[in-house]
């Protein structure tokens, strides 16, 4: 018996051309076997719900290295003081300069979880970009500090430092699928257009005051649903 010859296939879209003698049973049983196939194909592929959106934490924490305790600008014009007063909310800084994935993995206790977090705004990376570690080794740590902020009860915010412009070839598909995966507030690329112009950056790898308004400008956006309301709620 002649199989029926498939004329097309979308993710949506399937086309058969039977040949003479298949019968409609098989080409029913077949579409059926597809189609299950492209539905469970869109539902591994479905981002997670986000976790912890309402979490009842007590503090709003900024979690990262040089670019978030503020290198290259002024007292009070890192980005989480202008992010504080952008969402009239307190934020705890704890942004160690020279950090990296594995550093605040070590010291995510002390500096976050003991806190009883309510938010955790997460960026690192950017100096495994540049000290060039193996992307996996970051992304997996990543993952880790994301899994145990998370399992506190937190909401977690993952700003993405995609890198590109330093290092040659960006990580911001690994940031992409990471958020995807583990269903965060996601801020993408959130250096774009700050570290090429001279105007907002303090050196090449730190942006100056007004680049870190853009950075907690574009941050707050994300984050500003989450925030607890003047009632207390979420």
């Amino acid at each position: 018996m002649a199989m029926p010859s498939v004329a097309g296939f979308s993710a949506m879209t399937i086309n058969f051309s039977p040949r003479r003698g298949v019968s409609r049973t098989v080409m029913a049983l077949v579409v059926a076997v597809v189609a299950v196939i492209v539905a469970l194909g869109m539902r591994w592929f479905a981002a997670a719900p986000l976790v912890n959106q309402h979490s009842t934490g007590s503090s709003i924490i900024a979690f990262g290295d040089s670019i978030t305790a503020g290198s290259g600008a002024g007292r009070g014009e890192d980005y989480p003081s202008q992010l504080s007063r952008m969402a009239d909310v307190e934020i705890l800084n704890r942004g160690v300069p020279g950090d990296t994935t594995a550093g605040g993995l070590a010291r995510l206790e002390r500096d976050v979880l003991g806190s009883d977090p309510r938010i955790v705004i997460v960026c690192l990376g950017g100096n495994d970009m540049l000290q060039r570690m193996e992307p996996d080794t970051t992304f997996a740590n990543l993952e880790k500090i994301i899994r145990r902020i998370q399992s506190s009860g937190a909401l977690v915010v993952l700003v993405a430092v995609d890198g590109g412009f330093l290092v040659g070839g960006g990580h911001g598909k690994r940031f992409r699928e990471l958020a995807r995966q583990t269903g965060v507030v996601f801020v993408p690329d959130v250096l774009a257009g700050i570290l090429t112009s001279p105007k907002l950056k303090a050196d090449q790898i730190h942006p100056n005051g007004k680049g870190y308004t853009i950075m907690a400008e574009r941050i707050y956006k994300a984050l500003k649903p989450h925030l607890p309301s003047a009632d207390g709620k979420p």
